[in-house]
């Protein structure tokens, strides 16, 4: 594969990433500015869904699979935890920061992992590396959330002249404790998320499609939580103009453009190549954070990063190693973590 070519997927995944933990920004600053986090959720989910229904069925109207009822309720299941991702991960970063939410993206893998193992779709075999450096690093990966959760530390960086605006996001605002909980329940929700996607798929590989019903299911179930959670009814209303940027950007960017863009990477590079650019969201969060949004970086959030990174890496290298065995000893290894959602994770929430 020549240079350019190479280069397109890369420039391809920061672009998400970027998209991703911009998103963590905006939809913060617009929580802070009044908007529900319910709402937001409802708006952004309503207008993907207006977004990839055409485009499902434009890309998929030579070559489209029978939608059967089973495969409808598997994609219901799959919006209920999807739903419950991004609403947790919406009230997660309304509670504490976006710094702290791309920091607990990174717990996905590992919680992918112990899922699969609780429900026998993985075999754990100590005697193997590949399985050791998952344990390990789902390991890590926990104790860099627990740090990261509990343990916030002296203040290590801030921006010196802050721009001052109504959306500045004010350390007073925030619930470290709370929100990390809420982050991290929000990460097992979407580990569980990628367990059923990849179920789907096997038997409905028309990705598109099923992302477009999922957005449908996920703002009919959000907009139900909503209505039974929000009781100001003002609140439907998007008076404040970072409403208004926060559910345009997360419907058209944030799921829409970074759905499209990760799932090209991944036909392209596969998996791994996919996952290896995760991290790099908590750089960018940071940065966009400290620079333009007066957060300030906790000596926690830096030591705990650092572990999650580690341990990400640990499960991500221990999937790689198993790849290679399995691709040498000609065995198609079914393997749920070898599977990388299409809509990651939605901590954004990434969404």
């Amino acid at each position: 594969m020549g240079g350019g070519c190479s280069l397109i997927p890369f420039v391809g995944m920061v672009l998400a990433v970027t998209a991703l933990a911009v998103n963590t920004i905006v939809s913060k600053v617009a929580m802070s500015s009044g908007t529900s986090f319910f709402i937001l959720s409802v708006y952004s989910n309503a207008l993907a869904t207006l977004i990839l229904f055409p485009c499902g069925f434009l890309f998929h109207r030579s070559k489209r699979p029978r939608l059967t009822f089973p495969v409808l309720c598997r994609i219901f299941l799959l919006a209920f935890f999807g739903c419950l991702a991004d609403i947790g991960s919406y009230a997660g970063i309304q509670k504490s920061s976006p710094t702290l939410a791309t920091e607990l993206l990174n717990l996905v893998p590992g919680f992918t992992y112990i899922i699969a193992i609780i429900f026998r779709m993985e075999v754990l075999n100590l005697r193997r590396s590949s399985d050791i450096a998952k344990s390990l690093g789902t390991i890590l990966s926990i104790a860099g959330a627990s740090v990261v959760t509990f343990f916030k530390g002296p203040e290590i960086m801030n921006k010196m002249v802050t721009l001052t605006t109504p959306e500045s996001i004010s350390p007073s605002q925030q619930n470290w404790f709370v929100g990390g909980i809420l982050l991290a329940t929000a990460g097992l929700s979407t580990a569980a998320w990628s367990i059923v996607q990849a179920s789907i798929l096997k038997i409905y590989p028309a990705e598109m499609i099923v992302v477009a019903f999922y957005c449908l299911f996920v703002t009919m179930q959000s907009t139900a939580v909503a209505l039974i959670a929000e009781k100001d009814a003002m609140a439907w209303k998007l008076q404040a103009h970072m409403g208004l940027v926060a559910v345009v950007y997360a419907g058209v960017i944030n799921i829409t453009f970074r759905l499209y863009m990760m799932s090209w990477c991944l036909w392209r590079t596969g998996p791994l190549y996919v996952s290896l650019f995760y991290p790099l969201t908590i750089v960018i969060s940071v940065v966009i954070g400290v620079l333009f949004f007066n957060e300030v970086l906790y000596l926690g959030s830096v030591a705990g990063a650092a572990v999650l990174v580690i341990g990400f890496y640990a499960v991500i290298w221990g999937k790689s190693e198993e790849s290679k065995i399995s691709k040498v000893n000609g065995v198609d290894v079914e393997s749920t973590d070898n599977e990388v959602p299409l809509l990651h994770d939605r901590i954004e929430e990434a969404s």
